[in-house]
């Protein structure tokens, strides 16, 4: 077995963190060719048998778009896809279950509201609440916190407009600076409903100069000194640009007790991270499901209210989805809320939306060891990239960024702004290109042109995350050695620019 202090190496390089360590046999030898590991790792790891749920995504294809049974079939062959973080995969179990959700639709119409041939409960009329157990498996809750419905902004507002009640003497929003924007116009707008200034009433908490991350101590101080101003803590749970996993127990204990409600976007942490919302006492948390819960594009949202609240914040924007479903199709001329979250519902949800989350949350649910063991191979897969990622000769370390910014000679390279420190981030490694945006316009190009599909946040950073149910090791190694070989492509292209730029 590999030791912290063994060397299996391709040839040069470092031993491999801990994390895979953990997940070799006894019997590796000490020395190993780096791509026979990852093949090796891949092998010896039960939970990669569930990237044949997938379907991968291909290169090559013809110009037309394939048929409905042609997924996967066409001439080119899988590309390294470490995009979902951004949009997850299409299961083969979800393809299934929508057909069949199309076939219901043809053959009954209406009457599917009422009878389904996949039995009791999957009725159209309840199809959201049968839903609900797997839901509140991935986000730690009981079955009357947790609904599926909405999109994942219109969700937020319905939780702001709810919690957020702010008085002269506490009316402000603390979330992370660069928050995602849909949350930060979201946040905007609704402190200027109440007729408050953003610039007064939002604060922002920044990573301290030179650093990328926030630092926990820092969240933690502004919520100690102004926590009486503070009407809402709302961050969210990993964070989308450099993939910082925020410790929301500590967070939410922290704002509640200097009397503020606590409430989380879960977008880039549902399926990605274990979460704990009911034991974590949070107050709220709203969420998508398309990045990691693989639900398709625009697919269905979620929301999250600590059964603490149920008796004491009712909807205040109804609709007759959220109404009691023992008298709901009664139509009755007075709103009763359903209990608990349900109450939030406005409208019926999508059936075609829902049956494509439940392929996929079927997938999570046959995971052994659940969320917890796809979190360890989470963290496997991402410490696997990064270790070949930081072997890379255009590697440059973070804390050599801002002295080597400054150099007169400057050379092209990345660094790495995700912590690195496991329990901080999630899977997603978010790499930060120089010289800047030129840099990464061409990496992003030489990537895709190599097969591997990242997601850039321009102008300079292009984020990797490798989802454990899907993603391989071998993967990760593709995805490392095609950063080298285009970082050289970049360096020879820049370098080429810039003697052309100096007059002869």
């Amino acid at each position: 077995m590999f030791s912290e202090e063994s060397d299996p190496r391709d040839p040069a390089g470092a031993p491999p963190p801990s994390s895979i360590v953990a997940l070799l046999g006894a019997d590796t030898p000490a020395t190993l060719e780096v791509s026979i590991l990852a093949d090796r790792l891949d092998a010896q790891d039960p939970l990669s048998r569930f990237r044949d749920e997938f379907f991968l995504p291909t290169t090559g294809r013809d110009a037309g778009a394939p048929d409905a049974g042609s997924l996967n079939a066409s001439l080119g062959s899988s590309c390294v896809y470490l995009c979902g973080n951004s949009l997850g995969l299409l299961s083969k179990r979800s393809k299934d279950l929508v057909e069949k959700e199309l076939h219901v639709w043809g053959q009954d119409a209406v009457e599917g509201h009422f009878d389904h041939p996949e039995g009791k409960g999957r009725e159209w009329k309840n199809v959201a609440d049968f839903l609900t157990p797997y839901m509140t498996n991935i986000v730690g809750a009981s079955h009357a916190e947790v609904i599926t419905m909405g999109t994942l902004t219109a969700n937020l507002h319905l939780m702001m407009s709810t919690f957020y009640k702010p008085v002269p003497t506490r009316f402000k929003v603390l979330c992370e600076a660069n928050a995602f924007p849909s949350d930060q116009y979201a946040f905007a707008s609704q402190v200027r409903m109440h007729g408050y200034d953003p610039k007064e009433a939002i604060i922002e908490v920044s990573p301290r100069p030179g650093e990328f991350a926030l630092r926990e101590e820092d969240i933690l101080s502004v919520i100690a000194r102004q926590g009486p101003e503070i009407a809402l803590v709302l961050f969210g749970g990993v964070q989308y640009y450099t993939g910082q996993l925020f410790p929301i127990e500590t967070v939410t204990h922290a704002a509640q007790a200097q009397g503020c409600i606590c409430g989380w976007d879960l977008a880039h942490a549902v399926g990605n991270v274990p979460l704990r919302l009911h034991e974590w006492g949070v107050d709220f948390a709203v969420w998508c499901t398309y990045k990691y819960l693989n639900s398709g594009p625009g697919g269905i949202a979620g929301l999250f209210v600590h059964e603490k609240w149920h008796e004491k914040e009712l909807p205040k924007f109804a609709g007759w989805w959220g109404h009691d479903p023992a008298t709901r199709f009664d139509m009755p001329a007075t709103f009763l809320a359903s209990g608990g979250a349900q109450g939030f519902q406005q409208s019926n949800p999508s059936v075609l939306a829902i049956a494509a989350l439940l392929g996929s949350l079927q997938v999570f649910a046959d995971v052994p060891g659940g969320m917890d063991a796809l979190r360890r191979r989470s963290v496997a897969l991402t410490a696997f990239l990064e270790w070949r990622l930081v072997q890379s000769t255009f590697f440059i370390p973070p804390e050599d960024v801002r002295a080597w910014e400054h150099e007169a000679a400057r050379r092209v390279g990345f660094t790495i702004i995700t912590p690195p420190r496991p329990e901080e981030r999630g899977a997603q490694l978010s790499l930060l290109f120089y010289p800047l945006s030129l840099a990464a316009e061409l990496a992003f190009a030489g990537l895709r042109k190599r097969e591997v599909i990242g997601d850039e946040r321009r102008p300079d950073v292009i984020r990797l995350a490798p989802a454990p149910l899907y993603n391989s090791f071998a993967d990760c190694l593709r995805a490392a050695y095609a950063v080298e070989e285009t970082m050289a492509e970049v360096s020879a292209v820049l370098q080429k620019i810039g003697r052309e730029a100096v007059p002869s």
